[in-house]
């Protein structure tokens, strides 16, 4: 739904609708990059996923290497391309 001050000063949101009634919604995702910044978000989600959302050691030494063994466990990922990702439940 449009905002009220639409038509005097639309919003991003309100420019992205009137655009998604002209061209259709598959086109306008296309154009605003949906579709790539969800496959980014999946993307961080595995990594989380394998990674964990927080450090989970106190010192900065720890938390160092914590980090640098993250890296090095993602780039070996890329380096092995993307997984396959399987629904299980």
């Amino acid at each position: 739904m449009l905002s009220d001050t639409t038509e005097t000063a639309p919003t991003q949101r309100d420019r992205h609708i009137q655009m998604i009634t002209q061209t259709g919604r598959m086109r306008g995702q296309q154009t605003s990059g949906y579709s790539k910044r969800a496959g980014v978000e999946s993307q961080m989600a595995r990594w989380k996923g394998v990674l964990g959302k927080a450090l989970h050691f106190h010192s900065d030494q720890a938390q160092i290497t914590e980090v640098a063994t993250g890296v090095k466990v993602l780039n070996r990922m890329l380096d092995l391309g993307r997984p396959n990702s399987v629904r299980v439940a």
